[in-house]
């Protein structure tokens, strides 16, 4: 059967028949993939457990072992509260995952929920800035006045 237009789409059931040919899979694994020997070099760095503070974002220091107590070492807020558990979700019923009683309304005071867990997020580990002086050889203490007469020095003749 002559086709009368040449497009794609345009009477392709008998164009694909013809065309149609088994694809034979290339050699090797997947494209992209070198054998490499040994380990790979790190790039990522590693990640830890952190607690934070859901007033003011400050880390809790480690042993995170949160009594009815607790305070957030920076901005004294109570860290067994509602903002701090795993269940708070502002979309749950009583803005709580798990089935509880009544609504706590105050959920940045402490309260003595049965269901309290702390919220802990896992986060890359990152390394203070300016530790060896291997980016410029500026102490990592430097002042506004010492970053300016840096500047100004780029320019000097």
């Amino acid at each position: 059967m002559e086709r009368k237009y040449g497009q794609h789409g345009y009477m392709d059931d008998d164009r694909d028949r013809e065309r149609e040919k088994p694809r034979q899979k290339p050699k090797g694994g997947p494209r992209g993939s070198k054998a490499k020997e040994g380990p790979r070099a790190m790039k990522m760095p590693g990640f830890q457990e952190v607690l934070r503070c859901a007033l003011c974002g400050a880390i809790v220091p480690p042993p995170v072992e949160i009594v009815y107590d607790s305070r957030c070492p920076k901005c004294k807020a109570d860290l067994r509260s509602c903002r701090n558990c795993r269940h708070f979700d502002t979309a749950a019923r009583f803005e709580c995952t798990q089935s509880i009683p009544e609504r706590i309304t105050k959920k940045d005071l402490r309260n003595n929920c049965k269901f309290f867990t702390a919220r802990v997020s896992i986060e890359r580990e990152t390394r203070d800035s300016g530790g060896s002086g291997a980016s410029g050889g500026s102490s990592p203490t430097t002042k506004p006045s010492d970053a300016r007469s840096a500047f100004d020095n780029l320019f000097k003749k």
